[in-house]
């Protein structure tokens, strides 16, 4: 654990970020076209009858009548294979956009096959899907729109926390099948009020669940990262930090889950771990799926370790119709709130990112600084600590 204690915080608890943090970014002031390559998901009919899905093929984060007025080309398509337009068009591409939701995953094998690349923008955040040490051995600039979708993820988390604890899923399924039965749903429902919450990682969306408990008087509010909370920050939450893991999951009867995913988060959710968590927590993880060992955490869902597992993030995305968190149950027949990865793409999300994403690439353009707060890797280094550095 040692390793992690260092690297769990994502962004700082959300004080104000400075405007700037390096020098202005080397780009294309020339008037040579610029290739952007944006990897998106297809929308289908939903995409084309609601516009204010930005975060699509079809909708092209709103970027593309810009980009065409200063002469820019802008390819978006699919991502799969290797003759999928992802590998087609990243040979000669020199800006790649992708998104959390449906992730272009950017490996060493393919930042290596496209020399022209200078710019990757996550329309979003979190940035686990872009080798990171690969961009900065290519001097590959990495940005994602740092706090877009921090408020839309954090009310998910308390969602998510109120429909496990109530045995909400449950309930509703029973009255759509034409039953009846309350005992059968309120032998597993409990209130919120009383018990002990706990969020690993208290970053700008872990806060912002913090803030989201407090009126609901909790037991406890509680929280693990590698460092504490500015004095007043904790007390405006009156959140007690634990800086042990095993200790901490210990005292919770919710653990959610908001840290980014690196090397030293990966499976840090794993089958010793959840040993130590009080028989029939609830677990919710909207940070990163690979954070939660997916055998393990299923193992644990279906003996009762676990009462219940929700979120929206999966290992693998677009998860497998197979895939045991899909359908995984605790012994008495509920507890899985799993769904798509969309949480942090609510419609006011989308525009945030859009917008986000646009001052990244005219900052570019023009040759102007970034905000400090989106930049992850600037040129040949680490400019934040989310990701556990080499």
């Amino acid at each position: 654990m040692q390793r992690v204690l260092g690297v769990l915080l994502s962004v700082s608890w959300g004080g104000p970020a400075p405007r700037s943090l390096c020098s202005p970014n080397p780009c294309c002031q020339s008037q040579n076209v610029m290739k952007v390559l944006a990897i998106l998901y297809d929308g289908g009919k939903p995409a084309e009858e609601e516009p204010r899905l930005l975060g699509t093929v079809e909708n092209k984060l709103g970027l593309k009548p810009w980009l065409d007025s200063l002469g820019h080309e802008l390819v978006s398509s699919s991502k799969e294979g290797a003759d999928s337009d992802f590998q087609k068009h990243l040979a000669d591409a020199e800006v790649l956009i992708t998104t959390p939701f449906h992730p272009g995953y950017l490996t060493r094998d393919l930042v290596e096959k496209a020399p022209k690349l200078k710019l990757c923008i996550t329309a979003g955040v979190g940035s686990d899907h872009i080798d990171l040490n690969a961009a900065v051995d290519h001097r590959i600039q990495v940005l994602e729109v740092s706090g877009s979708n921090v408020v839309s993820v954090a009310e998910h988390v308390v969602m998510s926390i109120l429909a496990l604890v109530r045995n909400f899923i449950p309930a509703h399924e029973m009255i759509e099948r034409g039953d009846w039965q309350v005992s059968e749903i309120a032998r597993n429902a409990f209130d919120l009020e009383g018990k002990v919450v706990g969020t690993i990682g208290a970053g700008r969306i872990g806060y912002r669940v913090l803030q989201r408990l407090v009126p609901f008087d909790c037991a406890e509010l509680l929280y693990y990262d590698y460092a504490p909370l500015p004095p007043a920050a904790a007390k405006a939450v009156n959140a007690r930090r634990v800086e042990d893991l095993k200790e901490f999951v210990s005292q919770c009867d919710v653990v959610t889950v908001n840290c980014p995913l690196h090397e030293g988060t990966r499976g840090l959710v794993n089958a010793e771990l959840l040993k130590h968590f009080k028989k029939g927590a609830w677990l919710v993880n909207t940070a990163r799926g690979a954070i939660c060992d997916k055998d393990a955490v299923a193992e644990a869902l279906k003996s009762g370790q676990l009462n219940g597992y929700a979120g929206d993030v999966w290992n693998v995305q677009p998860a497998p119709k197979d895939h045991v968190w899909r359908t995984v149950k605790n012994p008495i027949g509920g507890g899985n709130g799993m769904v798509p990865h969309y949480s942090g793409t609510t419609l006011d999300a989308q525009q945030r990112y859009a917008d986000g994403t646009r001052k990244i690439l005219q900052n570019y353009i023009e040759g102007k600084e970034q905000e400090a707060q989106n930049i992850i890797i600037g040129l040949g280094k680490y400019e934040t600590k989310a990701y556990g550095q080499r």
